[in-house]
């Protein structure tokens, strides 16, 4: 349970057997408080009690009867119930493509609820330690070609931190569910028997093209968009499917295989002067786009040293960007019309 009221440099004085405390004081550190420690009536000295503005007795320290008459006149003292047995979670949050502003409300509170936070490197929300006060975090990055900590190992760590009775938050860019591999850590903590929730975030796949000024759907000229992963180049079929179902294509993951993957679509039929673009860094304040045809477009971004983390959009509704670029008052910020505006 959180405490909601803002205890930043109040002075609290925790008492109670060791073991029974520790969820106690995270919850009061976590709302600010600046807490002493007492496992036993000695430990309540004169000193300590002249220091104190509250004191929480947990458990069997509300019958001390000597730490009642130490405090007694000096500070609000409140009694807390001894902890029910700690029974371990894990949380799947969605960070958002970039920037703590785009984390819900719902990951904001999962987070400083977290015992344990397993982060990568696209969850970029900022000091995750200040997010979650007194968590320990554990970095599982992966980077394009490299898993440092391979998958099966997150979801061992996640585990084993669940089941010794701890909040395990898993901390992901985006959507956990949209490339994120959410399904295969939720289906571990189900098979390890642990309650798992899953806290939505905005997908890069909406978010990024829509921060570039490019609407995934708009009326008249796209009501259909697919998502598709660019790990690995398109196989003929799929691209044919792509074409004939036409609307909007965004790739998340693949720039390293932009040139096959534009490949693949022209030769299923898309058109060679389909716009087509590259968000690259989306919501960061290296956030560019560069923009041209589906042909065009891989020399471009060769031009311009486009890598990633960047989202791939194809469709006539790359068009739109010119209007985001013509905003009264504002900058192309970056945008490249290319002739396609």
């Amino acid at each position: 349970m959180l405490i909601d009221t803002d205890l930043t440099g109040l002075p609290v004085l925790v008492v109670g057997p060791p073991g029974l405390t520790t969820s106690v004081v995270r919850r009061h550190e976590r709302a600010g408080a600046v807490v002493t420690l007492a496992s036993g009536p000695g430990d309540v000295t004169q000193e300590v009690c002249n220091r104190v503005r509250l004191a929480v007795l947990v458990g069997p320290a509300a019958g001390w009867a000597s730490v009642r008459d130490a405090l007694a006149g000096r500070c609000p003292v409140v009694d807390a119930p001894v902890p029910a047995a700690p029974r371990g979670r894990v949380v799947l949050v969605g960070a958002g493509p970039g920037g703590l502003d785009l984390l819900t409300l719902a990951g904001v509170r999962a987070l400083a609820e977290a015992d344990v936070v397993l982060t990568d490197r696209l969850a970029e929300v900022g000091d995750v330690a200040r997010l979650a006060p007194g968590a320990e975090v554990v970095d599982v990055g992966k980077r394009p070609g490299h898993h440092a900590v391979p998958q099966g190992e997150i979801e061992r760590i996640m585990v084993e931190r669940a089941r010794a009775g701890l909040t395990v938050v898993r901390l992901k860019g985006g959507d956990p569910y949209v490339f994120g591999r959410g399904g295969e850590e939720v289906e571990a903590a189900v098979e390890a028997g642990l309650p798992v929730t899953v806290v939505p975030g905005i997908s890069s796949a909406v978010g990024v093209p829509g921060s570039a000024g490019i609407p995934v759907t708009h009326r008249g000229v796209s009501h259909v968009v697919t998502v598709v992963s660019g790990h690995v180049p398109l196989e003929e079929e799929q691209a044919q499917a792509l074409v004939a179902l036409g609307g909007t294509v965004v790739v998340l993951m693949g720039m390293h295989n932009l040139v096959p993957l534009t490949t693949a679509l022209a030769r299923a039929g898309l058109a060679a002067d389909t716009p087509a673009a590259v968000v690259e860094r989306g919501f960061t304040p290296d956030q560019r786009s560069i923009v041209g045809t589906l042909t065009t477009l891989p020399d471009l971004a060769v031009r311009g040293g486009a890598s990633s983390p960047s989202v791939i959009v194809v469709g006539e509704v790359v068009r739109r960007s010119a209007v985001w670029a013509r905003r009264v008052g504002a900058d192309a910020d970056g945008i490249a019309m290319d002739g396609v505006a």
